[in-house]
């Protein structure tokens, strides 16, 4: 009875979260979608007036904004552990792909990006501390992957999508600091540059703080305990193992 409930509430709370992220990448599909008629005077391209007519700029953003919607869509269900026991290809195949895109597309294009962003150097910076950190972090989920170090794969996975969601975070901090404060248009992207990719990874690591802590809370009251997380990693080996094949 209880195995039979606590499948049902991970199915639901898959498609609550896949509901939440497929909502929010239908609005960045609109927010990207009009990039297909390849014209050079919509919306972001506009501000971009004065390096447009760049090839190597063209092709870095749209192979950015293109590439990064895939990613942001499929990489939420990387965490779904429905899909880990029950699909474990579906998983493997979102995984390689979620890998690649990132470091060999999305942020290598983002760092072009981030060196011609809006907003002067201020905001600059700040992408190009974010782009590599995203490489580095899905680089780490990897790595951590292929070496059976499953604790820290989840860690750096979990760090690298908090950065793919900082496209969505940007967009709501921008509507929200219109909403309650009337700043200049520059001013307020330097903030949203800023806000929307450390806002995200420091909601990660308060988790994994907590996460810890209450660990160690449950070992102190019953060290017999200790040696369930191994047990549990065991576990997590047969399934996750999957992610980039054995």
């Amino acid at each position: 009875m209880f195995r039979y409930i606590s499948k049902y509430f991970t199915l639901i709370k898959f498609f609550l979260w896949g509901g939440l992220i497929s909502f929010f990448s239908l609005l960045m599909f609109n927010v990207i979608w009009p990039y297909t008629s390849w014209e050079w005077d919509l919306d972001f391209l506009q501000t971009k007036y004065l390096i447009v007519h760049l090839d190597y700029y063209r092709v870095s953003f749209y192979a950015h904004i293109f590439s990064s919607l895939i990613v942001m869509f499929s990489g939420a269900f990387l965490f779904s552990k429905y899909i880990l026991q029950n699909y474990s290809s579906i998983h493997r195949f979102i995984g390689k792909m979620y890998v690649g895109l990132v470091l060999l597309i999305s942020a290598p294009t983002g760092m072009v990006m981030a060196f011609h962003a809006n907003g002067g150097w201020p905001a600059k910076i700040s992408f190009l501390i974010l782009t590599p950190l995203w490489w580095w972090f899905t680089y780490k989920g990897y790595q951590t992957a292929r070496s059976k170090n499953f604790t820290a794969h989840k860690k750096w996975m979990m760090r690298s999508y908090a950065l793919t969601l900082s496209a969505i975070t940007l967009r709501l901090c921008q509507l929200f600091i219109h909403q309650i404060i009337s700043l200049d248009p520059t001013t307020q992207y330097i903030l949203v540059s800023w806000g929307s990719w450390m806002f995200n990874l420091g909601v990660v690591e308060m988790y994994w703080g907590f996460k810890t802590s209450v660990s160690k809370m449950k070992i102190r009251k019953n060290p017999g305990e200790a040696s369930q997380p191994e047990a549990l990693q065991g576990l997590e080996v047969e399934v996750v193992s999957t992610f980039f094949g054995r």
